[in-house]
C-alpha cells in the first residue's frame, strides 16, 4: 500500500521512534497512582453502603418482628430467633402465619446472621459489621437496633 508521496505507508522514517523506557516507566507510574486513588475512594463507597444496607435491613426485619409480635402477642424468643420468622416455631405461636413473615433467614451485608436477642417483650437485632465482631469503630462499629429508632 502506497500513500500520497509514493512511500510506503508501513515504512518507519528514520526520524521516528518508539517511546522509551523511561517514558513507559512514567506512564506506568502515573497510571497505577490513579488507580490507587480510585481505588481507595471505590473502597470507601463500597464500605459505606454495606452500612446503609445493613440499617435498612434491620428496620425491614424489625416490621417482620412487628407483625410476627401482632399475631403471636410477643416477639420470638432470643431461643428461637429470627428462624421464627421464617418457619413456625410451634405451641409457644398458635396464631403463626398462615404465610412466613420472611422468605429466608436475613443475613447481614458481610454475609453474617444478625445477632437477636429478645425476652418476648423487646428485641435488639445487631449487624457486628465489617469485622464480624462485637465492637469496633467506623465500618467495623456495630450496627444495632436501638440506636436506628
Amino acid at each position: 500500500m502506497t500513500s500520497l508521496r509514493g512511500q510506503n505507508m508501513f515504512s518507519i522514517h528514520k526520524n521516528e521512534r518508539g517511546m522509551t523506557l523511561i517514558e513507559i516507566m512514567i506512564v506506568l507510574v502515573i497510571v497505577g497512582g490513579l488507580m490507587a486513588f480510585l481505588g481507595t475512594s471505590a473502597v470507601g463507597f463500597l464500605n459505606r453502603g454495606k452500612v446503609d444496607t445493613a440499617k435498612i435491613q434491620i428496620k425491614e426485619i424489625s416490621k417482620s418482628l412487628e407483625a410476627y409480635n401482632l399475631s403471636c402477642n410477643s416477639y420470638p424468643t432470643t431461643d428461637e430467633g429470627l428462624k421464627a420468622l421464617t418457619a413456625s416455631p410451634g405451641e409457644s405461636c398458635p396464631n403463626w402465619g398462615p404465610e412466613p413473615y420472611m422468605k429466608k433467614e436475613p443475613k447481614d451485608p458481610w454475609g453474617r446472621p444478625f445477632v437477636y436477642e429478645s425476652d418476648g417483650g423487646n428485641f435488639t437485632l445487631i449487624s457486628t459489621g465489617k469485622d464480624r465482631k462485637i465492637g469496633g469503630d467506623g465500618y467495623d462499629k456495630d450496627i444495632n437496633s436501638t440506636e436506628l429508632e
